[in-house]
Order: C-alpha cells, then structure tokens, then sequence
C-alpha cells in the first residue's frame, strides 16, 4: 500500500518560506514519479512540481517557477518542496502525489495522494 506522512504546511505571511516534506512508504521510490499538488477552496486542483529520473528531472508549474524548489532525498524515500517569497495566492491545501507510469508533466493526474498540508499565506 502506498503511503505518504507530509509535514512542514502553516501559516506564513506573505514573502516568507516554508518547506514541505513527503516520505513515502510501499514505493520503489526511483521507480516513482513523485509531486505536489494543491487545491484552494473553489478551485480544480493544480500540478505544483514534480521530480522524477525521466528527462526533464523537474517540472515546476510556471505559477511557481523561481520561487519553489523540488529536491529527493532516496535514502530516506522524502521528497521535499522548498516554497519562497510565498504569495496569498498559494494558499491551497497542498498534496504529495506519486505514479509509476505518468511522467512529471502529468503530475495532476497522479495515482496516489497523500492525504495533504494546508499552507496559509497571509497578506
């Protein structure tokens, strides 16, 4: 069974950081593209970034580019999402997502979902 534990979501004002964590379980993690995708109240959800070993390694959604940051760590099978100079308008709940099929530029479609952090930025 795949599993995800996310930690790092809170409240922010605008212009400071946060970092989230995904470590998944029940995953060959090379084997695996893995993302976050956030979801704001009223909104479809929205492919944020993703990594993955097919090339292009990284895919950052162009509302994000410059600002957040993908990076994996394999030995602790964690991906982490870096998110600077953050806006309101990243406030959403975000989700760490994986598939062993889909490629990065798909992460919205993505099979397996954590169950999400919720980021707040305030104004």
């Amino acid at each position: 069974e795949v599993q995800f534990v996310e930690s790092g979501g809170g409240l922010v004002q605008a212009g400071g950081s946060l970092r989230l964590s995904c470590e998944a379980s029940g995953i060959t993690f090379d084997d695996y593209a893995i993302g976050w995708i956030r979801q704001a109240p009223g909104k479809e959800p929205e492919g944020v970034s993703c990594i993955n070993s097919s090339d292009p390694p990284t895919y950052y959604a162009d509302s994000v580019k410059g600002r957040f940051t993908i990076s994996s760590d394999s030995a602790k099978n964690t991906v982490y999402l870096q998110m600077n100079n953050l806006k309101p308008e990243d406030t959403a709940v975000y989700y760490c997502a994986a598939d062993e099929d889909l490629i990065c530029a798909h992460v919205r479609d993505f099979d397996h979902w954590g169950q999400g952090a919720q980021v707040t930025v305030s104004s």
